[in-house]
Order: structure tokens, then C-alpha cells, then sequence
């Protein structure tokens, strides 16, 4: 709101005026949000011609046209689509029109996820800019800095793009001028926070042009052209106008600019150059046309990112980490509530929940989750209170969606006669009353999934029954986090996209649940632990034998029981200490990561306590900065799950959870968990890019800041293997991974700093983060052709937990309406094989015509359907998990009906198949081909094969987007 008032909105209504006032100038726009805020809340009716004029006249150009330009590290592939999604609805609803290249010149670092996901948006080229210094350079050197890169090893060419990295002045205008002491090619100055000046005047505006110095200006802007026109194959070169904040007065801007290009070009003959207003589309078209043959690229990224040896930009990876865990649960409820929400619309499209409000609450999740995906938001990169924001939004939407999934799950009015409705979606703060509890758990996933949900409860003595008043297995135990309370672990079993209803009940006497119980055992002084443990302590499931060593209270060794492969295995706490003195030498802050030395342990005791179960065994560690300490700053939750005869408990049995718990950290300090296995993994790593795909991580052997540059973002995978094991983790949040030794795997978990660079101290950009941070992982050890089975489904799991609703009720018994059938365990609306995911089930509500032409000439004429949004179109996307090769069995195409896929959620009468934001029909989608050394042949590129009679194969690691309507909407 702040930037909206100081300089965006500026920006939108200064550039639209002076586009009109020459037929010459361009201008390209970026991100939806600050574009939609000002639509929606500043623009004039003369303002809003004046757009589409504009782009009707390619004057204006939108790129990207997500919501915002989204961090490439810390994502997850979802919300990448959610946010890209969000924006190019908007954009075809209001405009009818449909980016088709890319401007990804902030994050820190690219991903080969992007150019997968803008291939499958109907994009014709990529465009990034923050990639390592040293590559940089060297590509610059060679010519190197375009190319046609494959991102993804399973679609190749399918999916390539031809990808332009900016050379080493970036996306800015040159700052400085040879011949003046203020800024370069800025004459709208610097904006400035919290108010715009009265007077117009704003710090450091470049000096106006005139007859005088238009020849030095022409000199200066020449020179840097043909400077970096030697770095590129074609004569065509990109030069950017503008920076982070500019154009928020563009009429001074413009006519300076209008100057100075019409000068050059009167004396192009003796400069050399000819120079035109552009958009990113009118360059890309330029190289186009050049018809050369490019190199090709693979799937390799440009992670991490270093701008010099002691700017390693891996701090990001964890920075925040709270901020990082709410912005991920919020995207999974998200998700949850969407596909809630379609079958409620599909079975109950007369049902009492007013379907516009239900909307309405979706759209301000869909906003905050898009938001946060921003290169400054989920990336931790921001102010305190910008973080507030984020964090606030993200709040208010889940709160939205939380009430929405409980009106629909029970019919307010016949509730409230029978007494006080609680919902919520259950967090830790909510305690079960000692009254008779209804416990709905939600499985948002489209597979069966048989796992457990924790309740917090004020009495051990419990009950859990089903539907039907079956008694249901379960386990009470004391809380870790309060001395009142009990934790009620309930084994549910539910089909994939179903909702269970269960009665919790306090008993007198008669008992149901399991009660757990506790051996605490002395705290160990791990600095004098004799070297060989007599006795092993074992925590054993159906999958693993986990050994405890007595003498230090830590992990010893895993052995995985189907194969009898024990691995040592041992895990402690260690603190980075870095710099806060830029006079010191490097620091540590947000983005980098600069550590002072090698890690430091940071306790000399640990203390164990082992609760044990029938369904569950969890050992909390606690360790202390040494033996007489009264506090612990740390502590790790190891839970392993036994499931009874009768359930499918491969998934739960083969991981074992573990839950930190990490801080308040002393300042200038970096928490890691490193795991040491004897397994000999030759210091290589493998992590995920954004949970789509992996990457091979080597430890690289820099000169200076070795430890930082090896850093990489694990989103939701990292692993290490030798010949015949390997060791998985999946995590719920980002966090920063790295192998620094043989069989070593360290997660970064938390980090506070404060240091005195100048910049970071006017922007409040210190990172004092005190909070406590309670982030999960799940380990899966076994042999490879295992963990590739088990991985993918349970990474998901972990990502989409079932979503707990709960309501007490005093009185009678509670009527809940068959609103949405509870489905039977073996019925299930929506069931796919475990190698396909369902990405995507929703309503989105856009109201434009799937008919391009149509859509097209109903805006022109002004007809955009107002009104309500559209609920009979559902938008559908499946992805398969797996690459080429990867598994025998896992690997192959599936061919799916979706008529049959869908009949649980009624009779499908048209599939219309969809570039991946849905904006494109795919049968009329054909994108740019770039002549390369394999394909010399250049043409246009049509990707997809087309669905007959609503049958689909979906091949290794496609993503494909339906729209689907049904009978009777």
C-alpha cells in the first residue's frame, strides 16, 4: 500500500498519459498485483480506454503477467502455477490477452523448473538475469549468453524455450554518466517513502537533456551499446530503460528519452546505431527473424547464485523460516478447499452455502498465496513489516477457507438449534473441551491415504468411533509442549478426495485409546561419553530398527529390516557463527551467507525421553548447552508408526518423522541439523528444483567461501546414496541444504543476524528473527528402487496432510446433512495411480469465452460479461510425477479417461484441453521453434497431443490443463 502511494500508482497513470502523447514509445508491465490495485482502486474510466488501446497497439506490453515475478529457489511448482494463473486470468478477462515472454531479472538465481512451466504457458521466450558472476562472465566472454534450454530431462524438446540472460549491467540503465556526478538516464530521480514531494523535485534527478550535452549523452549511451553488442551473436541488442521504483514521473522521463533517441538516430551514420522504443516482444521478434541456430541447453539450473566469492545469496534458502512454513501450509489448505468446494458445487448446486461468498473467501487465499510467492516474500528478503503483511494476509485467507470448509461440512442452521458450533481447522492452540467432540478429517489428495491426525486433548482417558460407533485405533501420550495437555494421535484411513467424520469422547473408566508411556533417562554429558555403548537402545517398527546410544542419548544406527542394511547414523545441532561488521569482512543478512569459520556443536548434554505405543514410539531429545543447564535451545521429535493388521501402513511405516524444535537463537547465529551416515556418498548431494524435478548437487572445491557456495535450496526433497542405499528427506517448508563431508547431509533450520551494512540498515533489512521455529522432516532410508517408489507419494502427503475441521456439540445429536457424501472407504470420487497427482481441482470463476476469437470481440465491443462468476467450467490438472526411466513400473505413460476419472463428481459433458494457465485452446497454441543443432529446421512448435472422446495419456513429468464441464451446470 505504501509503494502504491509513494511512486506504483505513479507509474501505471504517468506511463498510460504519456504512451497516448507519442505514437513511438513503449512500455512493458510486469507484475498483476501493483497492475491491479491501480486498476481496480486508481485508474480513470480514460485511463482504462486508454489501456486497451495500447495494447491493442503493442505499445503496451504485458510479460510474465503473474501476479508477481516469483522467487525461483524456495517455491513449490503449485504455487508457481497458482500465482502465473491468478495473473493471466485476470489479463484474458479484462484484455483477451496472453503474455508470451518472460522477465525474470530479480530472482536469485534461476531454476530449470521456469522455462518448463513458461513453455507450457504458451511463452515464446525466456528471459533471466541473476546467474553466478563467474559463468556470467565467461558466457558474456564466449557469446554464450543465449541459448534453447531444455529444462526438464523427460520433455525436452517438447517443452524447450529459447532463454536470454542479461549481460553484467543487468535490467538497470547504466547509473553513472562519464560527464555528469548525478545519476544516468533517470531524470525522475529516486522515489521517495512515505509521501511523493510536493514540489516534484526528487533526489538524484539526472541532468535534463539539452542541445548542450545530448551530444555527450549520445556518446555515453552509444558506448555502452556497442560494448555489450559484442557480447551477443545477432546486431539486435536489449538495452533496458528503467530500474527497481522508475517511470513514476514518465513524462519527464519520455521527453528526455524522446531526445536522445531522436538525436542518435539523426546521426546514426557517424554513431553506428539506430535505436527504437521496443517491448521484450519487439526484441525477441528482432532475434527471431535473425534465423540463426542456437545451442541447446539441458536441464541444469543457475543455483545457487554468487555475485562475488563472498556473496554467496544462500541465506535466502532459510531465511525466515516461519514466513516459509505458514506461506506453504496456507497453499496446502488452498488446495484442500478448492477441490472441497468443486464437489460441493458439482453434488449441491442448490446446496445453502452461497457459492459467490465461498468464492469470494478462495480468491483471498488464491491472493495472499500468489503474493507471497513474490522474489521478496516467501524468500524472506523483506522488511519486518512487509513480512507482517504477507503473514497477515495469508491469516485472513486460510481463515476464510477454514470457514468456508466447515459451513459446508455442517449445516450452520441445524447446528446452532443444537448448540455451540466450534470450527477450525485444528492447530495445536485448539483444545478439545471435555465434551463430546465430531472430529472431520478432509484427504485432499486423489489416492487412498492411511496415516495419522493428532488432536490436542485435556483428558488421557479417550474414545475415538467412526461413523458407524466403531471403536477407532488410537494413542494418547503427554504433550511435548504443555503440561495440561495430551496429544491423541488417530489412525484414519480415508479415500482420496473424502472426508471421515470421527467421535471423540471422554471416558470414565473404560478405555479405548492407547495410553502411552514415558521413560525419561539421565542427561548425558556427550563430551565424556566412553567411546564403546555396552547396550543399544532399539525403537522398532514393521520397516526400521532405530538404535539409541545410552551414553550420549543420540542416534546410533537405522537398519532398514526388508534388506537387513544397517546404516550409522548420527545427528547433532550446530551453530554457523558470522560477521555483523562490514568493517570485520563479510557478512551474513537476509540474501548472503557468510560464515566466520566451520560449524560449531552446540550442546554438551542431551536428554531422552522415550514414550512409547502400540501404534506409535516417539523419542524427544533435548539438548543443552551443557550438563547443569535449565533450558534447552533445542530439541528433535523422532516419531516411527506401527499400524495395525488390516491397514495399508506401507507409507507410514517406511518414515520416520522428525520435528524440531530451534531457538531463540543467539544473535549472529546459523542453526543447522547435520545427519552423518557411514554410507560413502563421495560428498555428492542431490535436491529438488520447486518439488518438480532433481538435481545433481557435487561438491564444488572453491578457493574462497567453500561452505556458503555449496549451499543449495532443498523445497521438498533432498537426498544422499552410495551404491546400494539411499537416505531421503521431505520437508514441509525451504530450507538451505548442503553436503559438507563424505555421508554428511546438514539442513539449514533457522537464523538470526544483525550486522551495520548501510543498505541493509536504511531498507531495516537486519534479520534480529527471534521466534522459535518448529519445522518437520521426513526420513525414508532404504535401497533405491524403493525410495523411488515411496518418495513421491510421500512427499505429497507430507505437503497435503489431511485438514482436521473440528465441532463440539452440547444437546442432542448433531445432524450432518449428506452434503457431500462421506464416502465409504472403498468408494472415493477421484482415485489416481500413484504416479499421477491431481494438481489441480477447482472453480476458478473467470467469465471469459474458451473461444478465442469471441473472447477477443466481446471485449472490443465492450461486452465483458459482468456479473457473477461462471461456476460450471472447473479447471483440471494432472501431473505425472515421474522422469523417463526413472522407474520400470512408475516411468510409463497412463492413460486416463477423465469421463470415468470424474463420475464421482457427476456426468462430464465437455473437456476442453488448456495451455497450462489456461488461457489457450491447445489445439490452436503454437509457439516459436528456434533452429538448433539437433532441429535445424525452423517452424512453429504445437506440444501436446490432443485428447479424443475425454481420453488422455499423460506421459513421464507432463503437466495437462482441462477444462471440464458437466451435465446439468
Amino acid at each position: 500500500q505504501e509503494s502504491m502511494h509513494a511512486y506504483a500508482a505513479n507509474v501505471y497513470s504517468t506511463v498510460v498519459e504519456e504512451l497516448m502523447n507519442g505514437k513511438q514509445r513503449k512500455f512493458i508491465a510486469v507484475e498483476q498485483e501493483f497492475f491491479r490495485l491501480w486498476w481496480d482502486g486508481v485508474a480513470t474510466d480514460k485511463h482504462k480506454k486508454q489501456v486497451h488501446q495500447l495494447l491493442q497497439e503493442g505499445r503496451l506490453e504485458f510479460v510474465i503477467g503473474g501476479q508477481v515475478m516469483h522467487d525461483e529457489a524456495v517455491t513449490l511448482i503449485d504455487d508457481q502455477i497458482l500465482q502465473l494463473t491468478e495473473g493471466h486470468g485476470f489479463l484474458y478477462e479484462t484484455f483477451g490477452v496472453r503474455p508470451q515472454f518472460s522477465w525474470h531479472v530479480d530472482p536469485f538465481g534461476a531454476s530449470a523448473t521456469t522455462p518448463t512451466l513458461f513453455a507450457l504457458a504458451g511463452f515464446n521466450a525466456h528471459l533471466i538475469s541473476r546467474i553466478d558472476y563467474d559463468l556470467k562472465a565467461d558466457m558474456q566472454k564466449n557469446k554464450k549468453l543465449q541459448f534453447v534450454w531444455q529444462g526438464s530431462p523427460s520433455l525436452s524438446e517438447r517443452q524447450e524455450i529459447f532463454t536470454h540472460v542479461m549481460d553484467q549491467y543487468s535490467y538497470c540503465t547504466p547509473p553513472r554518466l562519464p560527464f555528469s556526478d548525478r545519476s544516468g538516464f533517470y531524470w525522475n530521480g529516486i522515489a521517495v517513502f512515505p509521501d511523493p514531494p510536493k514540489d516534484g523535485v526528487y533526489p538524484d534527478m539526472s541532468l535534463p537533456v539539452t542541445d548542450a550535452n545530448v551530444h555527450q549523452y549520445a556518446q555515453a549511451m552509444v558506448a555502452n551499446i556497442k560494448e555489450r553488442a559484442a557480447w551477443f551473436r545477432t546486431s539486435d541488442v536489449l538495452w533496458p530503460w528503467g530500474c527497481d521504483k522508475q517511470f513514476f514521473n514518465a513524462s519527464v522521463q519520455y521527453s528526455n528519452m524522446d531526445l536522445l533517441l531522436d538525436y542518435i538516430n539523426k546521426h546514426s551514420d557517424e554513431l553506428g546505431v539506430t535505436v527504437e522504443y521496443a517491448t521484450v516482444g519487439d526484441y525477441f521478434q528482432a532475434v527471431y527473424s535473425r534465423n540463426l541456430t542456437w545451442e541447446i541447453r539441458d536441464s541444469q539450473d543457475f543455483l545457487p547464485y554468487s555475485t562475488e566469492p563472498f556473496q554467496a545469496w544462500t541465506g535466502f534458502y532459510t531465511s525466515r523460516s516461519t514466513l516459509k512454513g505458514i506461506a506453504r501450509r496456507a497453499s496446502s489448505l488452498l488446495y484442500a478447499g478448492e477441490s472441497f468446494f468443486t464437489q460441493y458445487v458439482q453434488k449441491h448446486p442448490e446446496g445453502p452455502v452461497c457459492k459467490c461468498k465461498a468464492l469470494k473467501q478462495l480468491q483471498s487465499l488464491r491472493w495472499a498465496v500468489s503474493e507471497v510467492q513474490h522474489h521478496d516474500g516467501i524468500t524472506g528478503t523483506e522488511s519486518p513489516k512487509v513480512k507482517d503483511m504477507y503473514t497477515n494476509n495469508l491469516v485472513y485467507g486460510m481463515f476464510n477457507v477454514k470457514k468456508l470448509m466447515a459451513s459446508i461440512i455442517f449445516d450452520m442452521n441445524n447446528a446452532k438449534k443444537d448448540g455451540e458450533v466450534y470450527s477450525s481447522v485444528y492447530n495445536k492452540h485448539s483444545r478439545i473441551p471435555g465434551v463430546d467432540q465430531y472430529v472431520v478429517v478432509y484427504n485432499p489428495l486423489a489416492w487412498n491415504i492411511t496415516t495419522f491426525v493428532t488432536v490436542s486433548v485435556s483428558h488421557s482417558a479417550m474414545g475415538v468411533y467412526d461413523e458407524l460407533g466403531h471403536s477407532v485405533p488410537a494413542q494418547v501420550q503427554s504433550s511435548v509442549e504443555s503440561r495440561s495437555a495430551y496429544d491423541l494421535y488417530i489412525l484414519v484411513e480415508i479415500s482420496g478426495l473424502s472426508y471421515r467424520k470421527y467421535n471423540v469422547k471422554p471416558l470414565n473408566g473404560k478405555q479405548s485409546a492407547f495410553i502411552a508411556r514415558s521413560v525419561k533417562y539421565k542427561r548425558k554429558d556427550i563430551t565424556r561419553a566412553e567411546q564403546k555403548s555396552q547396550r543399544l537402545l532399539p525403537v522398532v517398527n514393521n520397516c526400521y530398527q532405530v538404535l539409541f546410544d545410552p551414553n550420549t542419548n543420540l542416534m546410533h544406527s537405522i537398519t532398514e529390516r526388508e534388506t537387513n542394511q544397517t546404516v550409522q547414523l548420527t545427528q547433532e545441532f550446530l551453530e554457523y557463527h558470522v560477521n555483523g561488521d562490514v568493517a570485520k569482512g563479510p557478512i551474513s543478512d537476509n540474501y548472503f551467507f557468510a560464515p566466520n569459520g566451520p560449524a560449531v556443536p552446540v550442546s554438551k548434554a542431551v536428554g531422552l525421553e522415550v514414550v512409547s505405543g502400540k501404534l506409535m514410539t516417539e523419542i524427544r531429545q533435548y539438548f543443552y548447552s551443557n550438563v547443569t543447564a535449565q533450558d534447552y535451545t533445542y530439541a528433535v521429535y523422532t516419531r516411527i508408526y506401527t499400524v495395525p493388521e488390516g491397514y495399508d501402513g506401507n507409507l507410514l511405516c517406511h518414515r520416520i518423522e522428525q520435528e524440531y524444535r530451534v531457538g531463540p537463537l543467539e544473535l549472529n547465529r546459523e542453526a543447522v541439523l547435520r545427519t552423518s551416515t557411514s554410507m560413502n556418498t563421495k560428498q555428492l548431494l542431490y535436491t529438488d528444483n520447486n518439488g518438480y524435478q532433481i538435481q545433481k548437487r557435487p561438491f564444488k572445491a572453491y578457493v574462497d567461501n567453500p561452505v556458503a557456495r555449496n549451499y543449495y535450496p532443498m523445497v521438498q526433497t533432498a537426498y544422499i546414496e552410495d551404491d546400494t542405499t539411499r537416505l531421503m528427506l521431505l520437508t514441509e517448508r525451504a530450507h538451505g541444504v548442503s553436503s559438507q563431508g563424505n555421508g554428511q547431509v546438514e539442513v539449514m533450520l533457522h537464523r538470526r543476524l544483525w550486522n551495520n551494512h548501510q543498505w541493509d540498515l536504511s531498507n531495516n533489512l537486519t534479520l534480529n528473527d527471534s521466534s522459535v521455529v518448529r519445522p518437520v522432516i521426513w526420513l525414508i532410508l532404504g535401497t533405491k528402487a524403493v525410495s523411488n517408489i515411496l518418495y513421491r507419494t510421500s512427499g505429497l502427503a507430507l505437503e497435503h496432510r489431511p485438514v482436521v475441521i473440528f465441532g463440539a456439540f452440547s444437546g442432542g445429536k448433531p445432524k450432518l446433512p449428506g452434503q457431500l457424501q462421506q464416502h465409504s472407504v472403498h468408494e472415493s470420487p477421484v482415485t489416481l495411480p500413484p504416479n499421477l497427482h491431481l494438481q489441480t481441482l477447482s472453480i476458478p470463476g473467470w467469465r471469459y469465452s474458451s473461444d478465442h476469437a469471441e473472447q477477443v470481440h466481446s471485449i472490443r465491443m465492450g461486452k465483458q460479461k459482468q456479473g457473477d462468476a461462471d461456476f460450471s467450467r472447473v479447471l483440471l490438472r494432472i501431473r505425472h510425477l515421474y522422469e523417463v526411466g526413472e522407474d520400470p513400473v512408475l516411468s510409463q505413460p497412463v492413460t486416463v479417461n477423465l469421463k470415468s476419472l470424474l463420475q464421482g463428481l457427476g456426468s462430464v459433458k465437455q473437456v476442453e484441453e488448456r495451455s497450462l494457465t489456461g488461457t489457450w485452446d491447445v489445439n490452436t497454441l503454437t509457439r516459436w521453434k528456434w533452429k538448433t543443432v539437433k532441429s535445424p529446421s525452423k517452424g512453429f512448435s504445437n506440444s501436446t497431443e490432443t485428447s479424443e472422446n475425454c481420453t488422455v495419456t499423460i506421459h513421464p513429468k507432463e503437466i495437462r490443463t482441462f477444462f471440464v464441464y458437466f451435465q446439468g451446470q
